[in-house]
Parts: structure tokens; sequence; C-alpha cells
């Protein structure tokens, strides 16, 4: 090593997973739990909450959608944001903002006050979920990104999980609002040991140019035995900052194919996934279940998706992503399709719900650990940022449909059913991708990061290990 003067993102690479990589990777995931957690309270006291204000069940497919188009303006807006200035910062300002306003949920009494603060705590979830996903993924060697990012994701089914639960035992003890409260508080002491743990991106600041120094004590902790002189704290190698608007890099480059192809399972993906979690405990109570039993389902799905963000990366390693994608898509319409046939048996709809949670949310993260491979350091943030923030188009769709449907009359099983469509058209998309010539995209087994070289400019296509 000591040859030739190495990149930051070389000394990071060629590394084992070390303790202090391993903390800062998992303070990522507890903001995605927390995320996960509020994300998910809403639909999960929609009806005690409709009862204690008066507000009809019906009307609240706005309310279940104004967090995520919150979510959706964030997750567009500060990944450029990060870009430019940073991760850490962007995720500690995020994480005080949902948890501000889930405390002031509870105290809403009317169809406006829900609306907007659901809204504002959706911005504050959107902000911190991209840049988590992205400083977590450049504290990883880059042959570990995919199956790191993907249990990373396992904080978000765990927090659903944990917020199904909590309801179901804080509503009858506490009342509804207290759901609210913790989620206020635990993200709250989370952001202290943000402010003082959390290191900010080492290959960001190096493909910044920042703070040469504080490179040197992070790379003095994951490398030790690498002396200051063997490394050029500013070199990026294939990932120089890119000039200009970081957003339009995303479609540069030779990834433009690449980045269609990605969003639009992402819409389909999150669009499915919150129309299952946004109406299913709503709609199993109206098939007849008690609402323990339709909470509990409900939870079952991300239940089964903690397995399947810990067993996606192995997944996508063993049979490549175009393969995993594409079944997982496509195996979740059908058992989305089963749970609508069991809607009024408890133990079935159970199992049924687990394993389409594993295939749903294991497909999304699966997707994420693509769009975090697929695009390089200074514009990370904005690639991932903006494959959500598409999805997060969908996402806020699904809940209104939901309730359109109902509100004409819809039963619970023929809009379950519906939500299978989101499987297909999202399989759909995937297959389509190997069937474009000449574009380089996520779902390639030897996807390749695109970066002109210093000496020529011309396209250098040199495979991720």
């Amino acid at each position: 090593m000591a040859s030739r003067v190495l990149s930051v993102g070389e000394v990071i690479d060629q590394r084992p997973l070390g303790a202090f990589q391993i903390w800062s990777i998992v303070l990522c995931g507890l903001v995605l739990v927390m995320d996960g957690y509020d994300g998910f309270t809403m639909a999960y006291v929609t009806t005690p909450v409709a009862q204690a204000t008066h507000i009809p069940l019906h009307s609240f497919g706005p309310i279940l959608s104004a967090s995520l188009i919150g979510l959706m303006i964030a997750s567009l807006g500060t990944g450029p944001i990060s870009d430019r200035i940073g991760r850490k910062w962007v995720i500690v300002l995020s994480e005080l903002t949902f948890a501000a306003f889930s405390v002031l949920t509870a105290h809403a009494t009317t169809y406006h006050q829900l609306w907007m603060y659901r809204f504002l705590t959706g911005l504050g979830l959107g902000g911190a979920m991209p840049n988590a996903v992205a400083l977590a993924s450049e504290y990883s060697p880059r042959r570990l990104i995919a199956p790191i990012v993907a249990t990373l994701f396992a904080g978000m089914p765990i927090g659903g999980v944990l917020s199904g639960v909590v309801s179901s035992w804080v509503i009858g003890s506490w009342g509804w609002k207290w759901v609210f409260y913790i989620g206020g508080i635990v993200p709250t002491v989370l952001v202290l040991a943000l402010i003082a743990k959390l290191p900010e991106s080492a290959r960001f600041m190096a493909a910044r140019k920042k703070n040469p120094r504080r490179i040197e004590k992070i790379l003095a902790r994951i490398a030790p035995d690498v002396l200051p002189s063997q490394v050029d704290f500013t070199a990026t190698s294939d990932e120089a900052a890119r000039k200009g608007v970081p957003v339009k890099h995303l479609f540069t480059e030779g990834r433009a194919v690449g980045t269609i192809l990605l969003w639009i399972p992402y819409f389909m993906s999150l669009m499915g996934m919150y129309f299952i979690n946004s109406w299913l405990p709503s709609l199993l109570k109206e098939a007849g279940m008690s609402v323990s039993h339709s909470v509990l389902v409900t939870a079952a799905v991300s239940f089964g998706g903690i397995f399947a963000c810990f067993a996606e990366g192995p997944i996508i390693n063993a049979l490549g992503a175009f393969n995993a994608l594409i079944a997982e898509f496509l195996l979740s319409a059908a058992f989305l399709v089963g749970v609508a046939e069991v809607t009024h048996s408890f133990v079935p709809a159970l199992i049924l719900g687990c394993i389409m949670g594993f295939l749903v949310i294991g497909a999304q993260a699966g997707l994420n650990a693509l769009a975090a491979k697929f695009y390089p350091t200074p514009i990370r943030s904005t690639g991932v940022g903006w494959a959500l923030g598409v999805g997060r188009v969908g996402s806020i769709l699904g809940p209104l449909i939901g309730g359109e449907m109902l509100k004409v009359g819809w039963s619970p099983k023929e809009i379950i059913v519906s939500g299978a469509v989101c499987g297909v058209l999202g399989w759909l998309a995937i297959w389509l991708s190997k069937h474009v010539r000449g574009a380089v995209t996520a779902y390639q087994s030897d996807m390749t990061p695109i970066a002109a070289t210093p000496a020529s400019g011309e396209l250098d296509m040199r495979r991720f290990e």
C-alpha cells in the first residue's frame, strides 16, 4: 500500500467493516426505525382518531397521504442540499422535525390540523431517510453496499412492527395520543446520540475537498495502519464532484435509461406498500375482523419485511438483481390476492400477510440498495432521494385511491385485490430493463459506475467489486 497514494474511497473499499463503521451504520439504521414507526402510526390509529374527532373514516385518505406528500417534497429537496453541505446535519434537523410534529399530531382536533401536522411530520421523515442511506453506504466497502443498505432498510419494517405493537397496547391502556407522544420522545433522544457520535461522510468530504484533517482522523479509526502520507484526502478516483445542479447528473454519463427504469418500480412498489399499510387495518375490520387482529395482521406485513431486508442482499448476490426483483414483484401480487381471500380468518391472513411483507418490503429494500450502488458519491443522496421522491408520488396516490374506492362502495376484498396491479406493473418495468439495448441499468449483475476519466474524458465502465 505504500507504493502509491490512495484515495479516501480506496482506503474504505480495501478494508473489512470495522467497529467505527458499524456504529455509524447502526445509528443510520435507528433513524430508519423511527422513520418506520412514525410513518405507520396514522394507519394504526385511524379508527380511534376518527371516533375521537368525529371525522368520517372514508375522509382519511388525504390525511393518510399528507405525510407522504411531505416525504416526497423532502426526498426531492434534501438530496441536492445534502450533496452540497453534507449528510449529518440534514439527518439531525429532519429527525427533530418529525419528532416535534408527531407530538403536535396528538393535539389535533380538526381535519385541517391533522392534515397539516402529518404533512410537516412527513417533511422530517423524507429528509432523514435518503441521507441516512447515503451516509451508511459511504462508510461501507463498495463490495458490501448492496447487503448493508438492504439490511439497513430492516429499520423501516422494524419501526412498523413496533408501531403496531405499541398501538395495540397503548390505545387500550393510555389512549391513541400516546402512540404519537412516543413517536416524538424517542427520536428526540436519538438526536442527542446523532449529534455526539454520527460522523460526516468521509467520501463526501473528499469529493467536496473539505476538512482534510477531519478525514484524516476518521481514516485513522478505519485504517490505523495507513499513514496520512499514503492518502490523498481530496482524491475521489472515479467519483469526482459534478458541477451544476445535482439532479441533471442522474440523466448524464449513460444513466438516463437506468434512472427511469429504477423510478418506475419505485413508484409501483411504494404505491402498493402504502396502499396496503394505510388501509389494510380498516379494511380487515370492515370485513369482520376485530380491531386488535386487523392491527396484528398489518404488523405481520412489516414483520415479514424485517427478515426480507436481512435476506435481500444475499438473495440479490445469489440470483442477481433482475431475477430476484422480478420474482418478488410478481409473487407479492399473488400473495396480496391470497390475503383478500381470507379476510375473515385471522391466522391464515396473518401468515399470508407475513409472506407478502417479505416479498413487498424485500423488493423495496433491493431497489434502495441498487439506487445507493448505482449512483456515485457526489450525487448519491440526490439519486436515492429522487428515486424515493418519485416513489412517494405512488405512496401518496395509494391511500387516496383506497379512500375513493371505499367512498364509491367497493368491498374490502375488491380493494385489497386491486393493489396487486402495482406488483404486476413493477414486474413489467423490470422485465423491460433487460430488453433495452446499450443502456446500463441498476438491475444488471455487471452494473458499473460511469465516470469520465481525468485523462481522456471518455466514459469508464468499471465494474463494482
